[in-house]
């Protein structure tokens, strides 16, 4: 059956993620429907960008993966469609494109939307093209190729040759940090030293775990998740809470706002010594 999955800022509180999903199933009762997350940030755009590239990669070729978050930021008119991986991505094009693959995909097509239309006017519009697709019609035989698109790329870290400064782009439900540092990064700057993560209360963790057991109850710890990310935690604890740590947001991020206090909790430096 074909994989189409579905990743948005919507929530589940009401009608809209149903009714999308019967779009599609009415346009193709055989789709295997997968839900990634419908809790994605509408103003952390590193945050949408580390869970769907990191969960997309596992899905096999030919799956269609449906991305809504900030549909309508901006004035535009078109949805994007691009071939990433041997599989499909359909997102706005508002830079998130760019931010899950890291690069450019190699071909990025228009399906045209009129703004008059209704958010579901537009998501029927997807379902039709994604049904032309499982159809075996091409691209190029559905939607013109595209390359004037908004390009943005992941947050990257800061860095000296004595420290190295990472920005929060995720806190999951129980509370663990994700930092954009990832090991090969981590490496190349550590050269072998020894290192400090400096948290409020100028408390520092100082080594690496390998999981949450490598601590007890209630200490904090930091190693590389199965994604590669540097994640900061307190083993049956609440580090983001703990240490009053928040995500980065998109909308202080564009408006230059930078209140000291603000940047030093959604930030976490690293020292090396």
């Amino acid at each position: 059956m074909p994989i189409v999955t579905l990743s948005t800022d919507i929530g589940q509180q009401d009608y809209i993620v149903g009714a999308i999903k019967g779009q599609l199933l009415q346009s193709n009762a055989d789709l295997n429907l997968v839900d990634i997350s419908h809790y994605l940030s509408q103003s952390n755009f590193p945050e949408a960008a580390y869970i769907c590239g990191n969960a997309f990669k596992y899905f096999p070729d030919k799956t269609i993966h449906i991305v809504i978050i900030n549909f309508f930021e901006k004035k535009s008119d078109n949805i994007l469609v691009a071939e990433y991986n041997n599989q499909y991505i359909i997102c706005a094009d508002n830079g998130l494109l760019t931010m899950i693959t890291d690069t450019n995909p190699v071909r990025v097509y228009k399906l045209p939307y009129k703004h008059s239309e209704t958010f579901l006017q537009t998501t029927q519009h997807i379902a039709s093209f994604i049904q032309q697709l499982i159809n075996g019609k091409s691209l190029i035989e559905t939607v013109e190729v595209f390359t004037d698109y908004l390009i943005k790329f992941p947050l990257k870290p800061m860095a000296t040759g004595e420290w190295i400064k990472g920005q929060i782009i995720f806190i999951d439900n129980f509370e663990n940090v994700v930092i954009n540092i990832t090991k090969p990064i981590f490496e190349e700057y550590r050269k072998g030293r020894a290192f400090s993560i400096v948290l409020k209360r100028n408390e520092e963790i100082e080594s690496l775990s390998n999981n949450y057991l490598t601590v007890p109850e209630g200490e904090k710890l930091a190693w590389f998740n199965s994604a590669g990310y540097l994640e900061l935690a307190v083993n049956k604890g609440n580090m983001a809470g703990l240490f009053g740590l928040q995500g980065f947001n998109e909308l202080n991020y564009k408006e230059g706002k930078s209140m000291q206090n603000k940047l030093f909790y959604s930030n976490v430096t690293i020292f090396f010594h």
